[in-house]
């Protein structure tokens, strides 16, 4: 494309944005020094790059999602974080309890930019100070995790054998013995030789610790959300019941997201996901601006902010891109107080 279609294509999105109306050619030759003829003819390119489209007979044209995705890759001057001081937003976020913090960061988000905030929760730690084994019944051992933080994590290990207390207790010695202060992936990897001297029964249920100490904790727990109800007053939502169901089954299920907020995890800065674009993000007219948080410098969680690929993504990512420092920023000053 050349400069005068980067621009005309940087005009009409803008202008859909703000409006949330197809954008004709009249329009834009009001903006440009152009005639209405040279602007259809440029439309007509746009059209063809598959850039934008025209919605049934309208004699407008909207962007697809080809055209948001060239829209903030190339075209968007994103601004700084314009509103309340950060100081301000800082207080929202309760420094002494990161559970808190990370719930508040969800409502800060959802506040600032009036759709729905996301939050990841920062994994549990897989460093374990000390493990117990409890007997529940004849197929069922608690397994209580104490991490190094004093964190009490309870999983519940279906086993095929009723185990003896005593055999329960010698596993628990063992493990604490060889392994404290170690994560469980570390302890996968050793099992092989260690476990060589135990019997096989106990090695099953070792194994069956380290599987459960590796997992993720429920999704539910791991994923808030907040303000999804702001998604009802966008009108391009709202108006269709099917595209409504999807958006709230997004919410209610949460594995996808958790899947989309793993994989910004491991980028750095503000990462945009356009549906339609993004096979992570599963509809289209959505749009998903995320963004990593750490604790001390290493990242533990990701947040965004989801709502209409409509949206004004100049004032949307300065939101999340300082919320995410900010939460960052009260989790670290907690774990230096601890």
């Amino acid at each position: 494309m050349d400069d005068r279609a980067k621009a005309l294509l940087k005009a009409l999105i803008e202008r859909y944005i703000a409006d949330g109306q197809p954008v004709g050619s009249r329009t834009l030759s009001k903006m440009f020094e152009l005639s209405p003829a040279t602007i259809r003819n440029v439309m007509a390119d746009l059209e063809d790059l598959g850039l934008i489209h025209s919605p049934h007979t309208s004699a407008g044209r909207i962007p697809t999602p080809k055209g948001y995705r060239l829209f903030v890759d190339r075209l968007l001057a994103v601004q700084s974080f314009q509103g309340v001081s950060p100081e301000y937003l800082s207080r929202q976020l309760p420094v002494a309890d990161p559970g808190r913090a990370v719930s508040a960061a969800a409502t800060l988000l959802s506040n600032m930019s009036q759709f729905a905030g996301v939050v990841l929760a920062p994994k549990r730690s897989q460093i374990f100070r000390q493990i117990e084994f409890i007997r529940l019944s004849e197929s069922r051992v608690l397994l209580i995790i104490v991490t190094p933080d004093g964190d009490v994590q309870n999983r519940i290990l279906t086993v095929k054998r009723d185990y003896l207390d005593q055999e329960l207790a010698e596993a628990s010695q063992f493990f604490n013995q060889h392994f404290s202060g170690k994560s469980f992936e570390e302890v996968r990897k050793a099992l092989k030789e260690e476990l060589s001297s135990l019997q096989v029964d106990i090695s099953r249920l070792m194994q069956a610790a380290v599987e459960a100490g590796t997992s993720d904790p429920d999704v539910d727990e791991s994923v808030v959300i907040a303000g999804e109800r702001k998604l009802l007053d966008i009108s391009e939502i709202a108006s269709d019941m099917d595209r409504l169901r999807r958006m709230f089954a997004l919410f209610e299920k949460k594995t996808d997201l958790l899947q989309l907020l793993d994989v910004s995890s491991h980028a750095h800065g503000v990462q945009i996901f356009i549906g339609g674009d993004s096979d992570l993000v599963p509809m289209e007219d959505v749009s998903i601006i995320t963004a990593p948080y750490g604790v001390d410098g290493k990242v533990v969680g990701t947040l965004g902010v989801i709502g209409p690929s409509r949206m004004a993504y100049e004032r949307v990512i300065p939101i999340v891109d300082i919320t995410a420092r900010l939460l960052s920023n009260a989790l670290s000053h907690n774990s230096g107080n601890t």
